[in-house]
């Protein structure tokens, strides 16, 4: 009889739907309404006059919203369900993105970034704390990767709206406008796909026991802020280096496309990696990859590098998103949600510094040369410090095979 009362339960939970509600929420608030900003950087920034260093500002807005709002969301006392504060955060993040086609003043324009970078990381952290964690619950932790993958397909989505709507002589404020519009359809999606059941109150999850922060955990948290660092310039600003090149123009349409496209399965290539090896040393490898693709986007100055770096940063920084979260999982207990928006608080400081210290260093040297190699170093110290975390763990952490685990998760000393 517990047999069939057990399956009953699977189907209630819906992992594939759950998955796929996940993946669009990711899609939604990640690679359109965070990412757009890249391809429509160019078109906005020939219509309006936009400086490198005003460029990178507007882009840090966007970043210093995600990192309060990563705080916000780790509040404990913060009323609700989760899923009502993921729905209302997509619907709020889209319509910010839809303002800015209304937005020419800078002070306008920070302001709306700025909403929808908090509202953006409000999302992030309650749908991997919901999704996640009931996937991993179910015994079907293997799906996060289609949840993360949400984020390359929302890029890939970015950059058709942007080629297309040129293509067809709109301008910028139509890109903003259709950007908005895609995210609201995609929350439609996502209210469906994502039910209430296993939603406990966010404040009543928060009450859980949770451990201390140890210094293996500050490691990976600062290794995350530095590979935030480390990305964040070669992905604000590589459709910009393509279309100030006359060898590397041709590809301004198409090189988001392939971030876009690098980025989607990268999760679950990682992943794998981590499932044969350790969480901490797929990070590390990560950052090594993601080391070479900043450093080609500026001493490579080819087709061939500029593709080279779309595949390799593309590839990667969702790889050390995830593997950051699993990581940090591995060395707390409790609720997840604080773990996640600790790491996501520190992701936000490195991808806030990065923009404007890229724009300011652009402005002053003509070149992204110097701003790059600082955080392709960014990315070799985050290497070094995911090895440490690891070794501060006391065990290896490894992504679970699905036959064999509920979890995904598995203490392999276990």
């Amino acid at each position: 009889m517990s047999g069939s009362r057990a399956a009953p339960a699977s189907a209630a939970l819906r992992p594939w739907p759950l998955a796929i509600g996940g993946a669009l929420s990711m899609a939604s608030a990640n690679g359109i309404d965070r990412f757009i900003y890249t391809p429509i950087l160019p078109v906005m920034a020939q219509a309006l006059g936009l400086t490198a260093s005003r460029a990178g500002l507007i882009a840090s807005a966007n970043y210093l919203g995600y990192l309060l709002g990563a705080v916000f969301a780790a509040r404990p006392d913060l009323p609700g369900s989760r899923r009502r504060w993921l729905l209302g955060a997509l619907a709020t993040s889209a319509v910010c993105t839809a303002g800015m086609a209304v937005a020419p003043p800078l002070g306008v324009m920070l302001a709306l970034r700025l909403a929808s970078g908090f509202a953006g990381a409000v999302a992030i952290v309650m749908a991997i704390a919901l999704v996640v964690e009931r996937l991993s619950s179910a015994g079907r932790g293997e799906l996060g990767a289609v949840h993360f993958a949400g984020v390359g397909v929302g890029i890939v989505i970015s950059a058709l709206i942007v080629a297309g709507l040129r293509a067809a002589g709109f301008d910028w404020r139509a890109m903003w406008l259709c950007a908005g519009a895609t995210s609201l359809c995609g929350l439609a999606a996502v209210t469906a796909a994502i039910g209430r059941g296993g939603d406990a109150p966010s404040a009543a999850v928060a009450r859980r026991d949770i451990a201390p922060v140890g210094a293996a955990f500050r490691r990976l948290i600062a290794a995350n802020t530095l590979s935030a660092f480390g990305y964040v310039i070669t992905a604000t600003f590589i459709v910009a280096l393509v279309r100030g090149s006359p060898q590397l123009k041709n590809l301004e349409a198409s090189i988001w496309v392939v971030f876009g496209l690098a980025a989607a399965p990268s999760v679950a290539l990682w992943m794998a990696v981590a499932r044969r090896h350790d969480v901490f040393r797929a990070f590390a490898v990560v950052c090594g990859v993601e080391a070479i693709g900043v450093i080609a986007s500026v001493l490579w100055l080819e087709p061939a590098g500029t593709l080279v770096a779309a595949l390799c940063v593309g590839g990667s920084f969702m790889g050390t998103t995830a593997l950051g979260m699993l990581g940090a999982r591995a060395l707390t207990h409790g609720d997840s949600r604080r773990p996640v928006a600790l790491m996501t608080a520190g992701f936000g400081v490195g991808q806030m510094v990065g923009p404007t210290f890229a724009g300011i260093a652009r402005d002053a040297s003509g070149t992204f040369v110097l701003p790059s190699l600082c955080a392709a170093a960014c990315l070799l110290l985050a290497s070094w410090l995911a090895l440490r975390a690891g070794a501060g763990a006391g065990r290896p952490v490894r992504v679970a095979a699905p036959a064999r685990a509920p979890s995904d998760l598995r203490d392999q000393n276990e």
